[in-house]
């Protein structure tokens, strides 16, 4: 038998281009629809660099019928003259070289966007087919490419007097899962573009979509105010206790800083932190400076009033984020990322830039608003006050949880392994449907925990109420994690969590939906390490059983009912159909059919693309302002379920 010989001629040494269509993942994130998203905003980053620089302020984004795109902007067009390095058009160098490109070029772009700085060349690698159109000093530039390669050199197509570039693509089927852009995931982001860089006017157009009256779908997003008309976005549906937002911009170290913020009666923190437009989900050293100069500011400030000694209570830097809506915008010429995401800011020098401006001008801003200052300083007590008491509900939950001594929750039917990696547990609607789910499962890596009805609301509750609540208490003690440390009082700590998929198994009707999204705001506030994980899931229940005479099929939606009636009895006729009002109409055998069997279940991920939106839909869904969820709703109906 011989073997192949391990040589020289054994190594792979792959080109770019080449390097991007096998790894896709590396560069983009993954090839679902996430990493297909990504695509858009690599190109739409060049633009916005354009932007950044002074040289661009109208961005266009198409969505063409076959789910390609197309993004436009007025900037100076990317060069197309000869490149003596690379003996073709600068225009090539862009769209095939990795790593080429102006923002390399400290005298061309002072920072520029983009999480991976890969830039459109990968765009071009995983894209079936791209075409380049460049108006650049009164001549319309071309040049055609296909998976990464030009298919001919640049070519003068016409005269124009406009300027900019214009960038077209298919993305390949043969990298991606599904292709089909979603236009709300495009909105969201774009408009969070709009927000971040004010007096950028960017559109989104989708050719696929018509409206009643003919016209296509089409949103403008333009922001005059910036980061004070994005905390009002997000916080349009609480309350908020003053009538201004905090705005506070300066620079020092060469490094630009923006920052807004506002108190609301919520009882939640909501901070979102950016670093040259990237969201920076895991925070870092722009945060820190920003919580540190908050701290030692408000601290200093309510002092000097004698309030914290005057009622009697502790007042600690957690107190002073509750209730806070605050968007935090750095720009940093060579940012350094860190965390398990690569969305964690490392830069060191950042975190005294950031600290020293926001300890000026709130400074400033306390003692020229004396109304204002006194109404944050009686939230802060009122958020101290309300610490104390959840510190108390706190300690019951860590001595009820498993490595406390208590012992695990009466209701839960644990499962036989130890190991968290092969370990699910199935947080289940109701006793009826956790006595099927029990009996159905698979007893050595599933665990099954019922809920008793709703559990509590805790978008409208103060942190105490939650961690006294029974069923709250139930799933810390169950998931085996603990909760708060000095700095932190919500601080999650997973390091002895017993399961890595926890999964919501509820009805498929409007009370299950509603279960569902209670359990989910409940992990978005209290337990987001979860999601950002990929620990949550959202299992999917069949709606109906079609049966004629041996042949049975289950359909998941309305659509498929229809499907499988014709494809059992293509004249329709004689399929009985059942339709499952709720879990327990099941037997146990046809739960682990459909819905816990691995071989077999459909299962959907719950993660946060964008964390300002997902803050924005939740404080709506929950929260006690009703037009603003009736209009979701209505929007949305066709839908009828939240789409995770």
């Amino acid at each position: 038998m011989s073997q192949k010989q391990y040589t020289a001629s054994s190594i792979q040494a792959l080109e770019g281009m080449e390097h991007v269509r096998m790894r896709p993942s590396m560069y983009i994130g993954d090839v679902g629809l996430r990493g297909l998203h990504h695509l858009v905003y690599e190109v739409v980053d060049n633009s916005i660099d354009e932007a950044l620089a002074g040289h661009c302020d109208t961005i266009s984004v198409t969505i063409h019928e076959g789910e390609s795109i197309s993004v436009k902007d007025n900037g100076r067009g990317i060069p197309v003259d000869f490149h003596e390095k690379e003996q073709k058009s600068a225009l090539e160098v862009v769209m095939t070289k990795i790593g080429a490109g102006g923002k390399f070029d400290k005298d061309s772009y002072k920072v520029s966007g983009g999480l991976h700085g890969v830039g459109v060349s990968v765009v071009n690698a995983l894209s079936v087919s791209l075409i380049a159109t460049v108006n650049r000093d009164g001549t319309v530039y071309q040049q055609k490419y296909s998976r990464g390669a030009a298919l001919a050199p640049v070519k003068e197509i016409g005269t124009t007097t406009e300027r900019g570039t214009e960038v077209f693509f298919e993305p390949d089927d043969t990298i991606f899962q599904e292709i089909v852009f979603n236009y709300d995931t495009l909105a969201t982001r774009l408009r969070e573009l709009a927000f971040l860089n004010r007096g950028i006017t960017i559109t989104l157009t989708d050719e696929r979509v018509k409206n009643e009256d003919g016209s296509l779908q089409h949103e403008t997003f333009y922001s005059e105010g910036g980061l004070k008309e994005f905390v009002e976005f997000i916080d349009g549906n609480r309350e908020a206790i003053m009538d201004n937002v905090i705005f506070m911009e300066g620079e020092r170290d060469d490094i630009p800083v923006e920052v807004a913020m506002r108190y609301n009666t919520s009882f939640n923190e909501n901070l979102h932190s950016y670093v040259n437009n990237i969201n920076t989900h895991e925070g870092g050293t722009h945060l820190t400076g920003f919580r540190r100069a908050l701290t030692r500011t408000l601290k200093k400030f309510a002092d000097e009033l004698g309030i914290p000694a005057k009622e009697k209570v502790e007042v600690t830097g957690d107190d002073f984020r509750e209730g806070l809506t605050a968007i935090i915008s750095v720009k940093v010429m060579e940012p350094q990322f860190e965390g398990q995401t690569k969305t964690k800011l490392g830069n060191s020098e950042v975190a005294g830039a950031v600290d020293k401006i926001v300890g000026e001008m709130l400074t400033n801003f306390l003692e020229e608003h004396p109304n204002e200052a006194k109404l944050i300083v009686q939230k802060v007590v009122l958020a101290a006050k309300a610490r104390q008491a959840a510190k108390k509900a706190r300690e019951m939950v860590q001595r009820k949880s498993p490595m406390g001594g208590a012992g695990l929750p009466g209701k839960l039917a644990d499962c036989s392994s130890k190991d968290p990696a092969i370990s699910e547990i199935y947080l289940v609607e109701g006793d009826s449907a956790g006595g099927t789910a029990k009996q159905g499962r698979d007893r050595h890596f599933q665990a099954i925990l019922p809920l008793r009805g709703k559990i509590l609301n805790v978008e409208k509750s103060m942190i105490h109420k939650v961690y006294d609540n029974e069923e709250i208490k139930n799933i810390y003690t169950a998931l085996g994690v603990s909760v708060g440390t000095e700095e932190d009082s919500k601080a999650l700590n997973l390091s002895k969590l017993r399961y890595h998929k926890v999964v919501i198994m509820t009805d498929a009707d409007v009370d299950g939906s509603h279960i569902s999204t209670l359990i989910l705001t409940f992990f978005f506030r209290y337990m987001k390490e979860l999601i950002e994980q990929g620990y949550v899931y959202i299992a999917s229940p069949p709606l109906y059983l079609l049966k004629k005479g041996n042949k049975k099929i289950y359909a998941w939606n309305e659509k498929e009912r229809e499907e499988y009636t014709l494809e059992i009895a293509p004249d329709g006729k004689g399929v009985d159909v059942q339709r499952y009002k709720g879990l327990g109409e099941m037997n146990a055998e046809q739960l682990w059919e459909t819905t816990m069997n691995p071989e077999h279940r459909t299962m959907k991920q719950v993660t946060i693309d964008n964390a300002g939106e997902a803050d924005r839909i939740f404080s709506m869904l929950m929260g006690d302002e009703v037009p603003p969820r009736r209009d979701f709703i209505e929007k949305n109906a066709k839908y009828a379920r939240i789409d995770v």
